[in-house]
């Protein structure tokens, strides 16, 4: 079995102006992958600005593999329909949290990424130092739509006795 680097949470808050997909809106759920793993948020119904606020962990055996968000429309009788997708570039986060930075003063911006054709970010994102721990917080355009964004948030959960980062 492959050893385990760490866990990245991944906090799916909420959905901007997601396309309407049903007559007059839409039921979304957002799927995060990387790898084999899969994991979803429940359905919000009828909301094009839903609002998740739900917390999403996947294991970590390869820090250079993607992460996938997709967000789907849920149809009862015929499959979902696909309302965006993004890549989470994970990278900048974790070359932050490779530094060992956690002891800094809540609050205290770490660094910012700014939005490029490659990372999906609708605007500039702050990694974060706050109570110990960092975050990064952004909100991601999704692609393959006519509108839509998502804004999440990553946090990085060591595992005792892991080899790390």
């Amino acid at each position: 079995m492959e050893e385990l680097v760490g866990l990245l949470r991944i906090r799916v808050k909420k959905g901007i102006n997601l396309a309407r997909r049903d007559s007059l809106s839409s039921d979304p759920f957002v799927v995060i992958t990387m790898g084999s793993q899969k994991l979803k948020t429940r359905t919000v119904e009828n909301n094009c600005n839903p609002e998740w606020n739900e917390e999403l962990t996947l294991a970590i055996r390869h820090p250079n593999e993607s992460v996938n968000l997709i967000v789907y429309d849920k149809d009862t009788f015929t499959s979902h329909d696909k309302m965006g997708d993004a890549k989470i570039d994970i990278k900048p986060f974790l070359d932050v949290h490779k530094m060992g930075l956690e002891k800094l003063p809540d609050g205290t911006e770490i660094k910012r990424v700014v939005p490029t054709r490659d990372n999906y970010l609708a605007e500039t994102s702050s990694i974060v130092s706050n109570n110990g721990k960092i975050f990064q917080n952004m909100i991601l355009l999704l692609r393959n739509v006519e509108c839509g964004e998502v804004e999440i948030q990553l946090e990085w959960i060591e595992i005792p006795g892991s080899m790390g980062l």
